[in-house]
Parts: C-alpha cells; structure tokens; sequence
C-alpha cells in the first residue's frame, strides 16, 4: 500500500521532529551511506539476509530517505530553522495528510469486509504497528505461506502461552491456511 516514498516521508517526519541543523546533516550522511550500501548489495556486491525485504525495494527506500532527509536540511537552511518542527513543514505536511486519507479510506474499505464475517462479540480488532524489522519477518512468513500478515498475526496471537510469572511466549508452530 505505501510507496517507498511514503514510507520515508513518513520515517523522516517522525525522526526529524525536534532535531537540529547538525543532527538532520547527520541524517543526510547516514542515509547516503545505507542508500551506496544497499545499491552495492542490490549489484550483488554484498549478501542480504534470508528474511530482510526484497533488494529493490529497501534500495528505493533508502533513495527516498536520504532524498527525504536532503529536503528537511534543505528546508531548514532555506528558513533558518534551528529545530525541524513537522507542523512548519507546508509539504510534508501535505504529505502527511494525503497518507492518512490514503489509510482511512483502505480502513474505510475493509470495515464492510468485517461486518459481512459476523464478528464474534469476543473477537478483538486491532491496528498494529511493528518495528520494520518484525514486519519484514511477518511478509516473509505471510509470503511463504501464502497468508495475508493480518492472518500470520492472528494465528501467531492464538498460539500465545502466558507463564505463571506472567511472561507471555509463543512455543513453535508452522502458520497455515
């Protein structure tokens, strides 16, 4: 659902908030060296790990975030802003919006789904947000099973074992239809 360019508008936003000249032309720099890493990986130069994001697809993701993280210093310089503060920044702003309507209407679009199922009253919905680590690892698994991540989530959430200490673990188990 969300472009590459999306996904770092909305990274950069949230990173940038309340960070300075010196600290975003950190960001800069960072964002260059993992965008020349992931291209040199992407020519085959470097190896990824089994369950990390197609190439291509972190290589875009990390064009877009440095492409991002030059538009924030460049910004910043341009108004002589000495913090990075969203709410000035007229674009991303408007980028921001556009995301959120994009969500709310995908949202919008599933609740008729939910209500034709019958939903049990005990059934529980809900919006996860995950580290982009954990939700490559759960595309992976929704990829080789051929589950959507929402049923990799679930299937995952009914597998849970809560220990009498309260510790809460899920013991092996394959996903399936």
């Amino acid at each position: 659902m969300w472009s590459a360019q999306d996904v770092a508008r909305d990274q950069v936003r949230r990173q940038a908030d309340g960070l300075d000249v010196a600290a975003v032309a950190e960001k800069v720099a960072e964002a260059a060296v993992r965008e020349r890493e992931t291209a040199e990986q992407l020519r085959g130069n470097g190896s990824f790990y089994a369950f990390e994001m197609d190439r291509e697809r972190l290589a875009a993701i990390w064009w877009a975030q440095h492409a991002e993280w030059q538009r924030v210093r460049n910004l910043m310089t341009a108004a002589s802003w000495s913090v990075y503060e969203p709410e000035r920044d007229a674009q991303g702003s408007v980028w921001a919006r556009e995301r959120e309507e994009r969500l709310a209407g995908a949202l919008a679009a599933q609740t008729p789904f939910g209500e034709r199922r019958g939903e049990d009253a005990d059934e529980l919905r809900a919006e996860v947000r995950l580290s982009p680590a954990s939700s490559r690892l759960i595309r992976v698994v929704a990829g080789r099973t051929g589950l959507r991540p929402s049923e990799v989530l679930a299937q995952l959430a009914e597998q849970l074992v809560v220990g009498e200490d309260g510790t809460v673990s899920v013991p092996p188990f394959t996903p399936s239809w």
